[in-house]
């Protein structure tokens, strides 16, 4: 299947700035859908393509790709989810098994590492980067029509977990993101009132 996004520009090349308000609509309403209400279809081999695409067309100070990519999915996603069972079992964590449903339900799961490089880049700005490459992925997997979720839980920083993930020194789990088709809509939940949060700089 073709893709939907139009070519990747080549380098250098004029990008003119246009407004977009269905870009503004859609992030009016966003909301991320529970994980355990994801179903098939997800996103095909081509539409994942696309996605990652666009969740690394994100701001990176140096051009330092401080992130890579691990797609779960079919039986590589439920033996890799088999192992985390056996690594809660291990510690006699019932809790721990039981949330392992956000990451067994869902038909596709995209794990995003963080992976900073050593260099005159600060490694904050290395992470923030690829906390903006999640967000990517998860708007353009809902502006696609499928359902999305960035999690992180225990299995994103326990030691014994990251390992079977294949965590290289230096690396951190960013998030998981868990995509499908949801099985019923999102509800709107509570938002920050914004203006306790706002300060205006005065000299």
């Amino acid at each position: 299947m073709p893709s939907a996004l139009p070519p990747a520009p080549a380098f250098g090349a004029a990008l003119p700035l246009t407004a977009a308000p269905e870009v503004l609509r859609f992030l009016a309403l966003r909301r991320s859908t529970s994980a355990v209400t994801l179903a098939e279809p997800a996103p095909s081999s081509d539409q994942l393509a696309d996605l990652v695409r666009l969740a690394a067309r994100t701001p990176d100070h140096g051009k330092l790709n401080p992130w890579r990519f691990v797609v779960l999915e079919g039986a590589g996603k439920a033996a890799f989810a088999a192992r985390l069972e056996a690594v809660a079992q291990t510690q006699g964590d019932a809790r721990r098994v039981a949330k392992l449903a956000k990451l067994k339900i869902p038909p596709l799961a995209v794990a995003v590492i963080s992976s900073p490089k050593p260099g005159e880049i600060p490694e904050w700005e290395q992470v923030l980067s690829v906390g903006a490459v999640c967000a990517n992925l998860t708007y353009a997997a809902l502006a696609m029509g499928f359902g999305a979720n960035w999690i992180t839980d225990w299995y994103s920083y326990d030691p014994d977990a990251t390992a079977v993930l294949g965590l290289q020194q230096g690396e951190r789990v960013a998030g998981f993101v868990m995509l499908g088709t949801p099985r019923e809509p999102p509800l709107e939940r509570e938002r920050p009132a914004l203006d306790p949060l706002i300060t205006h700089w005065t000299a």
